[in-house]
């Protein structure tokens, strides 16, 4: 029988963990508040998979069967069965507690409660519940079916067993695993991709240089495959801000403050690739 996943949070992030997890056989609910944000998500997953199927990674038969696989919902009850959870809603801990307060009531007791978070603490999350050792952090890279990488982040009182079972699921979805054994704000990724990226800012609204020549400078003299400021405008102007605000919250370290010209972006709407606009422009 296969195993039986909720995703609660059907975004980009939320989607692309449903599209792989249904790719690799899993059974997946994926859970959002209204059917607006569930049909984002689906269509989301149809283009994805639809693109895998013109470049022949994907059979138009497994194609069908992975949407099959998926079922959507905006009841959160929907998670009760589930074997394992992964939350994949907005960074902001009020709403992951949330969320997780009603996990801890609702799911069986051998579930793994997964938070794809970038930022925030896993023992932060998990001390909402009654069973902060089930509780772990599995965070994925967007777009997740193209990224390789899951950073899985132990809490305070992450047991082993749920470590194993988050590597396993995070595996099994053709994922390369690294392990953060302290859950310090941020992590590893998130902190060293938040300070290149709050610096980088800090270059480009000084006028040091240009976005594309900060960029440039990335690639050719570190060999990066992307620049900072073009990361940010692929995984969000508003999301890299937020977390690096989280990990600031946390450090009171001054490196990691967003610069002003990131809160002015944000107000304005300019937050990359999914606004048209960000550090560069983008055609619709």
């Amino acid at each position: 029988m296969p195993q039986q996943l909720a995703v609660i949070g059907a975004g980009l992030m939320g989607s692309g963990i449903a599209q792989v997890a249904a790719q690799a056989g899993w059974d997946v609910v994926l859970r959002d508040i209204n059917a607006d944000a569930l049909d984002r998500g689906r269509r989301a997953v149809e283009a994805s998979t639809a693109k895998l199927v013109d470049k022949g990674r994907l059979s138009a038969d497994d194609r069908e069967q992975l949407l099959a696989r998926i079922t959507t919902t905006t009841e959160l009850e929907a998670a009760a069965e589930a074997d394992m959870v992964v939350e994949a809603v907005f960074e902001q801990l009020e709403l992951k507690a949330e969320v997780f307060r009603e996990l801890d009531r609702l799911c069986h007791e051998g579930a793994v409660l997964a938070t794809n978070t970038s930022a925030i603490p896993i023992t932060r999350i998990a001390a909402v519940t009654q069973r902060p050792e089930s509780v772990v952090g599995t965070h994925f890279f967007s777009p997740v079916p193209l990224m390789a990488l899951c950073e899985l982040v132990r809490g305070l009182k992450t047991s082993e067993e749920t470590l194993e079972r988050a590597r396993s699921f995070a595996t099994g979805l053709g994922k390369t695993c690294i392990v953060v054994n302290r859950d310090v704000a941020g992590f590893v990724t998130t902190r060293l991709i938040c300070a290149l990226v709050m610096e980088a800012v800090k270059l480009y609204e000084s006028g040091v240089a240009s976005a594309e020549d900060i960029d440039l400078a990335c690639r050719l003299g570190f060999g990066h495959a992307m620049g900072p400021l073009a990361t940010t405008d692929l995984t969000g102007v508003d999301i890299l801000r937020d977390a690096s605000l989280n990990i600031y919250a946390e450090t009171a370290d001054e490196k990691f403050h967003p610069p002003e010209l990131m809160t002015r972006m944000v107000t304005a709407g300019d937050l990359g690739r999914k606004s048209g606009r960000g550090f560069y422009g983008y055609l619709s």
